[in-house]
């Protein structure tokens, strides 16, 4: 793999996104981007309140996102990313809308701006789907202890797991290699992990075929 690889990880909350992020740029020498979390200055409020502050979170993320994407394509090396800008659309701004906790209004103007975009964004080579059940997302969260996820309820969890599988299931826009997280510990399992990779290696080296 000699030429730019840009790699992007899917999943649910909590589900090791940002760990599998910094294990695979460890172990391809890539640049590894991540998720901004931390520094959402609408997240807590939201887990507090859905309703008035989705559009707020969601649009906060889109930017970041965007920005993000910025670096991405103008950096020179391969790449590995945290979560990507389809999931924040397909799962988390739908999710919000079905379940009434973002206006139909907030929700059309928040689509029109993520459709407008990826009109002009490129797709990563590869997104690697990290599929979990709630109990194992649960067993994360608490593990990794960001007050504001210990209230994630496994009600919105299943929600987000839906459309997650919804979402991977028509996602056509590039290959993608779906993991079972439940059965892989690449945390604790040098053994996995190395499993993992050798899976990455061998999907990135499939003939290219069109993808629409």
């Amino acid at each position: 793999m000699t030429k730019k690889i840009s790699v992007a990880i899917a999943g649910n909350i909590g589900v090791g996104k940002s760990t599998l992020t910094r294990l695979i740029a460890d172990h391809f020498n890539w640049t590894p981007f991540y998720e901004a979390v931390d520094d959402n200055p609408y997240l807590a409020d939201f887990y507090d309140d859905m309703r008035r502050w989705s559009f707020h979170s969601q649009i906060f993320f889109l930017s970041r996102r965007l920005r993000l994407l910025r670096h991405i394509v103008n950096h020179p090396q391969s790449v590995v990313q945290d979560r990507t800008i389809y999931e924040d659309a397909e799962v988390f701004a739908r999710n919000l809308h079905e379940r009434g906790n973002m206006t139909a209004r907030d929700f059309q103007v928040y689509r029109g701006l993520y459709e407008e975009y990826i009109q002009f964004l490129p797709t990563p080579d590869l997104v690697i789907y990290l599929k979990a059940s709630i109990p194992t997302l649960l067993e994360r969260i608490r593990r990794r202890g960001r007050d504001f996820e210990q209230e994630v309820s496994p009600l919105y969890l299943q929600q987000l797991n839906e459309l997650y599988n919804a979402w991977i299931d028509d996602f056509t826009l590039c290959p993608v290699l779906v993991l079972p997280a439940d059965d892989l510990d690449f945390v604790r399992s040098n053994d996995d992990f190395l499993a993992i990779a050798q899976r990455i290696e061998e999907k990135l080296r499939e003939p290219a075929r069109a993808f629409t």
